[in-house]
């Protein structure tokens, strides 16, 4: 009888500890998925800049004069219709936080002068806002600076 009588106090001693093991590890789970949530958002955000990068390069590649329209083209590439069933992190329009810059390197026409070919270089910049509330302590900051440039050879006629 006192064997039993053990094994049930055993058996009401783990289920507390099983509690206090959940409350342990349940915070650090959460801060995990939550850290790798917003880790894979700003890789999202990064490729999206990436690619207004690429989009506008493409199109100053056949007219590197014109960086009004490679700044339009850079920035509409996010489908920000009403309708739309994409989402998107990062609002290419709003030029307060997305910074487009265009850079010729070389001549503003096709052709090599000197070492190397003319070409155009356009960045694309944004500051991620980190989701996680206390990541901003632990990192020192609160935004990250996300950076993407496309480099291509312009394309267009020869100078004169």
């Amino acid at each position: 009888m006192p064997a039993i009588k053990q094994k049930l106090n055993a058996v009401h001693g783990e289920r507390g500890q099983s509690l206090v093991e959940v409350a342990v590890s349940l915070p650090v789970i959460l801060l995990l998925l939550m850290g790798t949530l917003d880790f894979g958002m700003a890789i999202f955000s990064y490729i999206i800049l990436r690619d207004a990068a690429q989009e506008g390069a493409l199109y100053a590649s056949f007219d590197p004069n014109n960086e009004v329209e490679i700044e339009r083209r850079a920035r509409s590439i996010a489908p920000e219709a009403s309708g739309s069933s994409s989402y998107s992190p990062i609002d290419l329009t709003d030029s307060e936080n997305v910074e487009v810059a265009v850079k010729i390197i070389g001549d503003d026409c096709q052709g090599l002068t000197g070492k190397g070919s003319n070409s155009v270089q356009v960045t694309v910049s944004f500051d991620y806002p980190l989701f996680m509330p206390f990541a901003g302590q632990a990192i020192g900051a609160t935004l990250i600076p996300l950076s993407a440039s496309a480099t291509n050879v312009i394309l267009q006629p020869p100078c004169q």
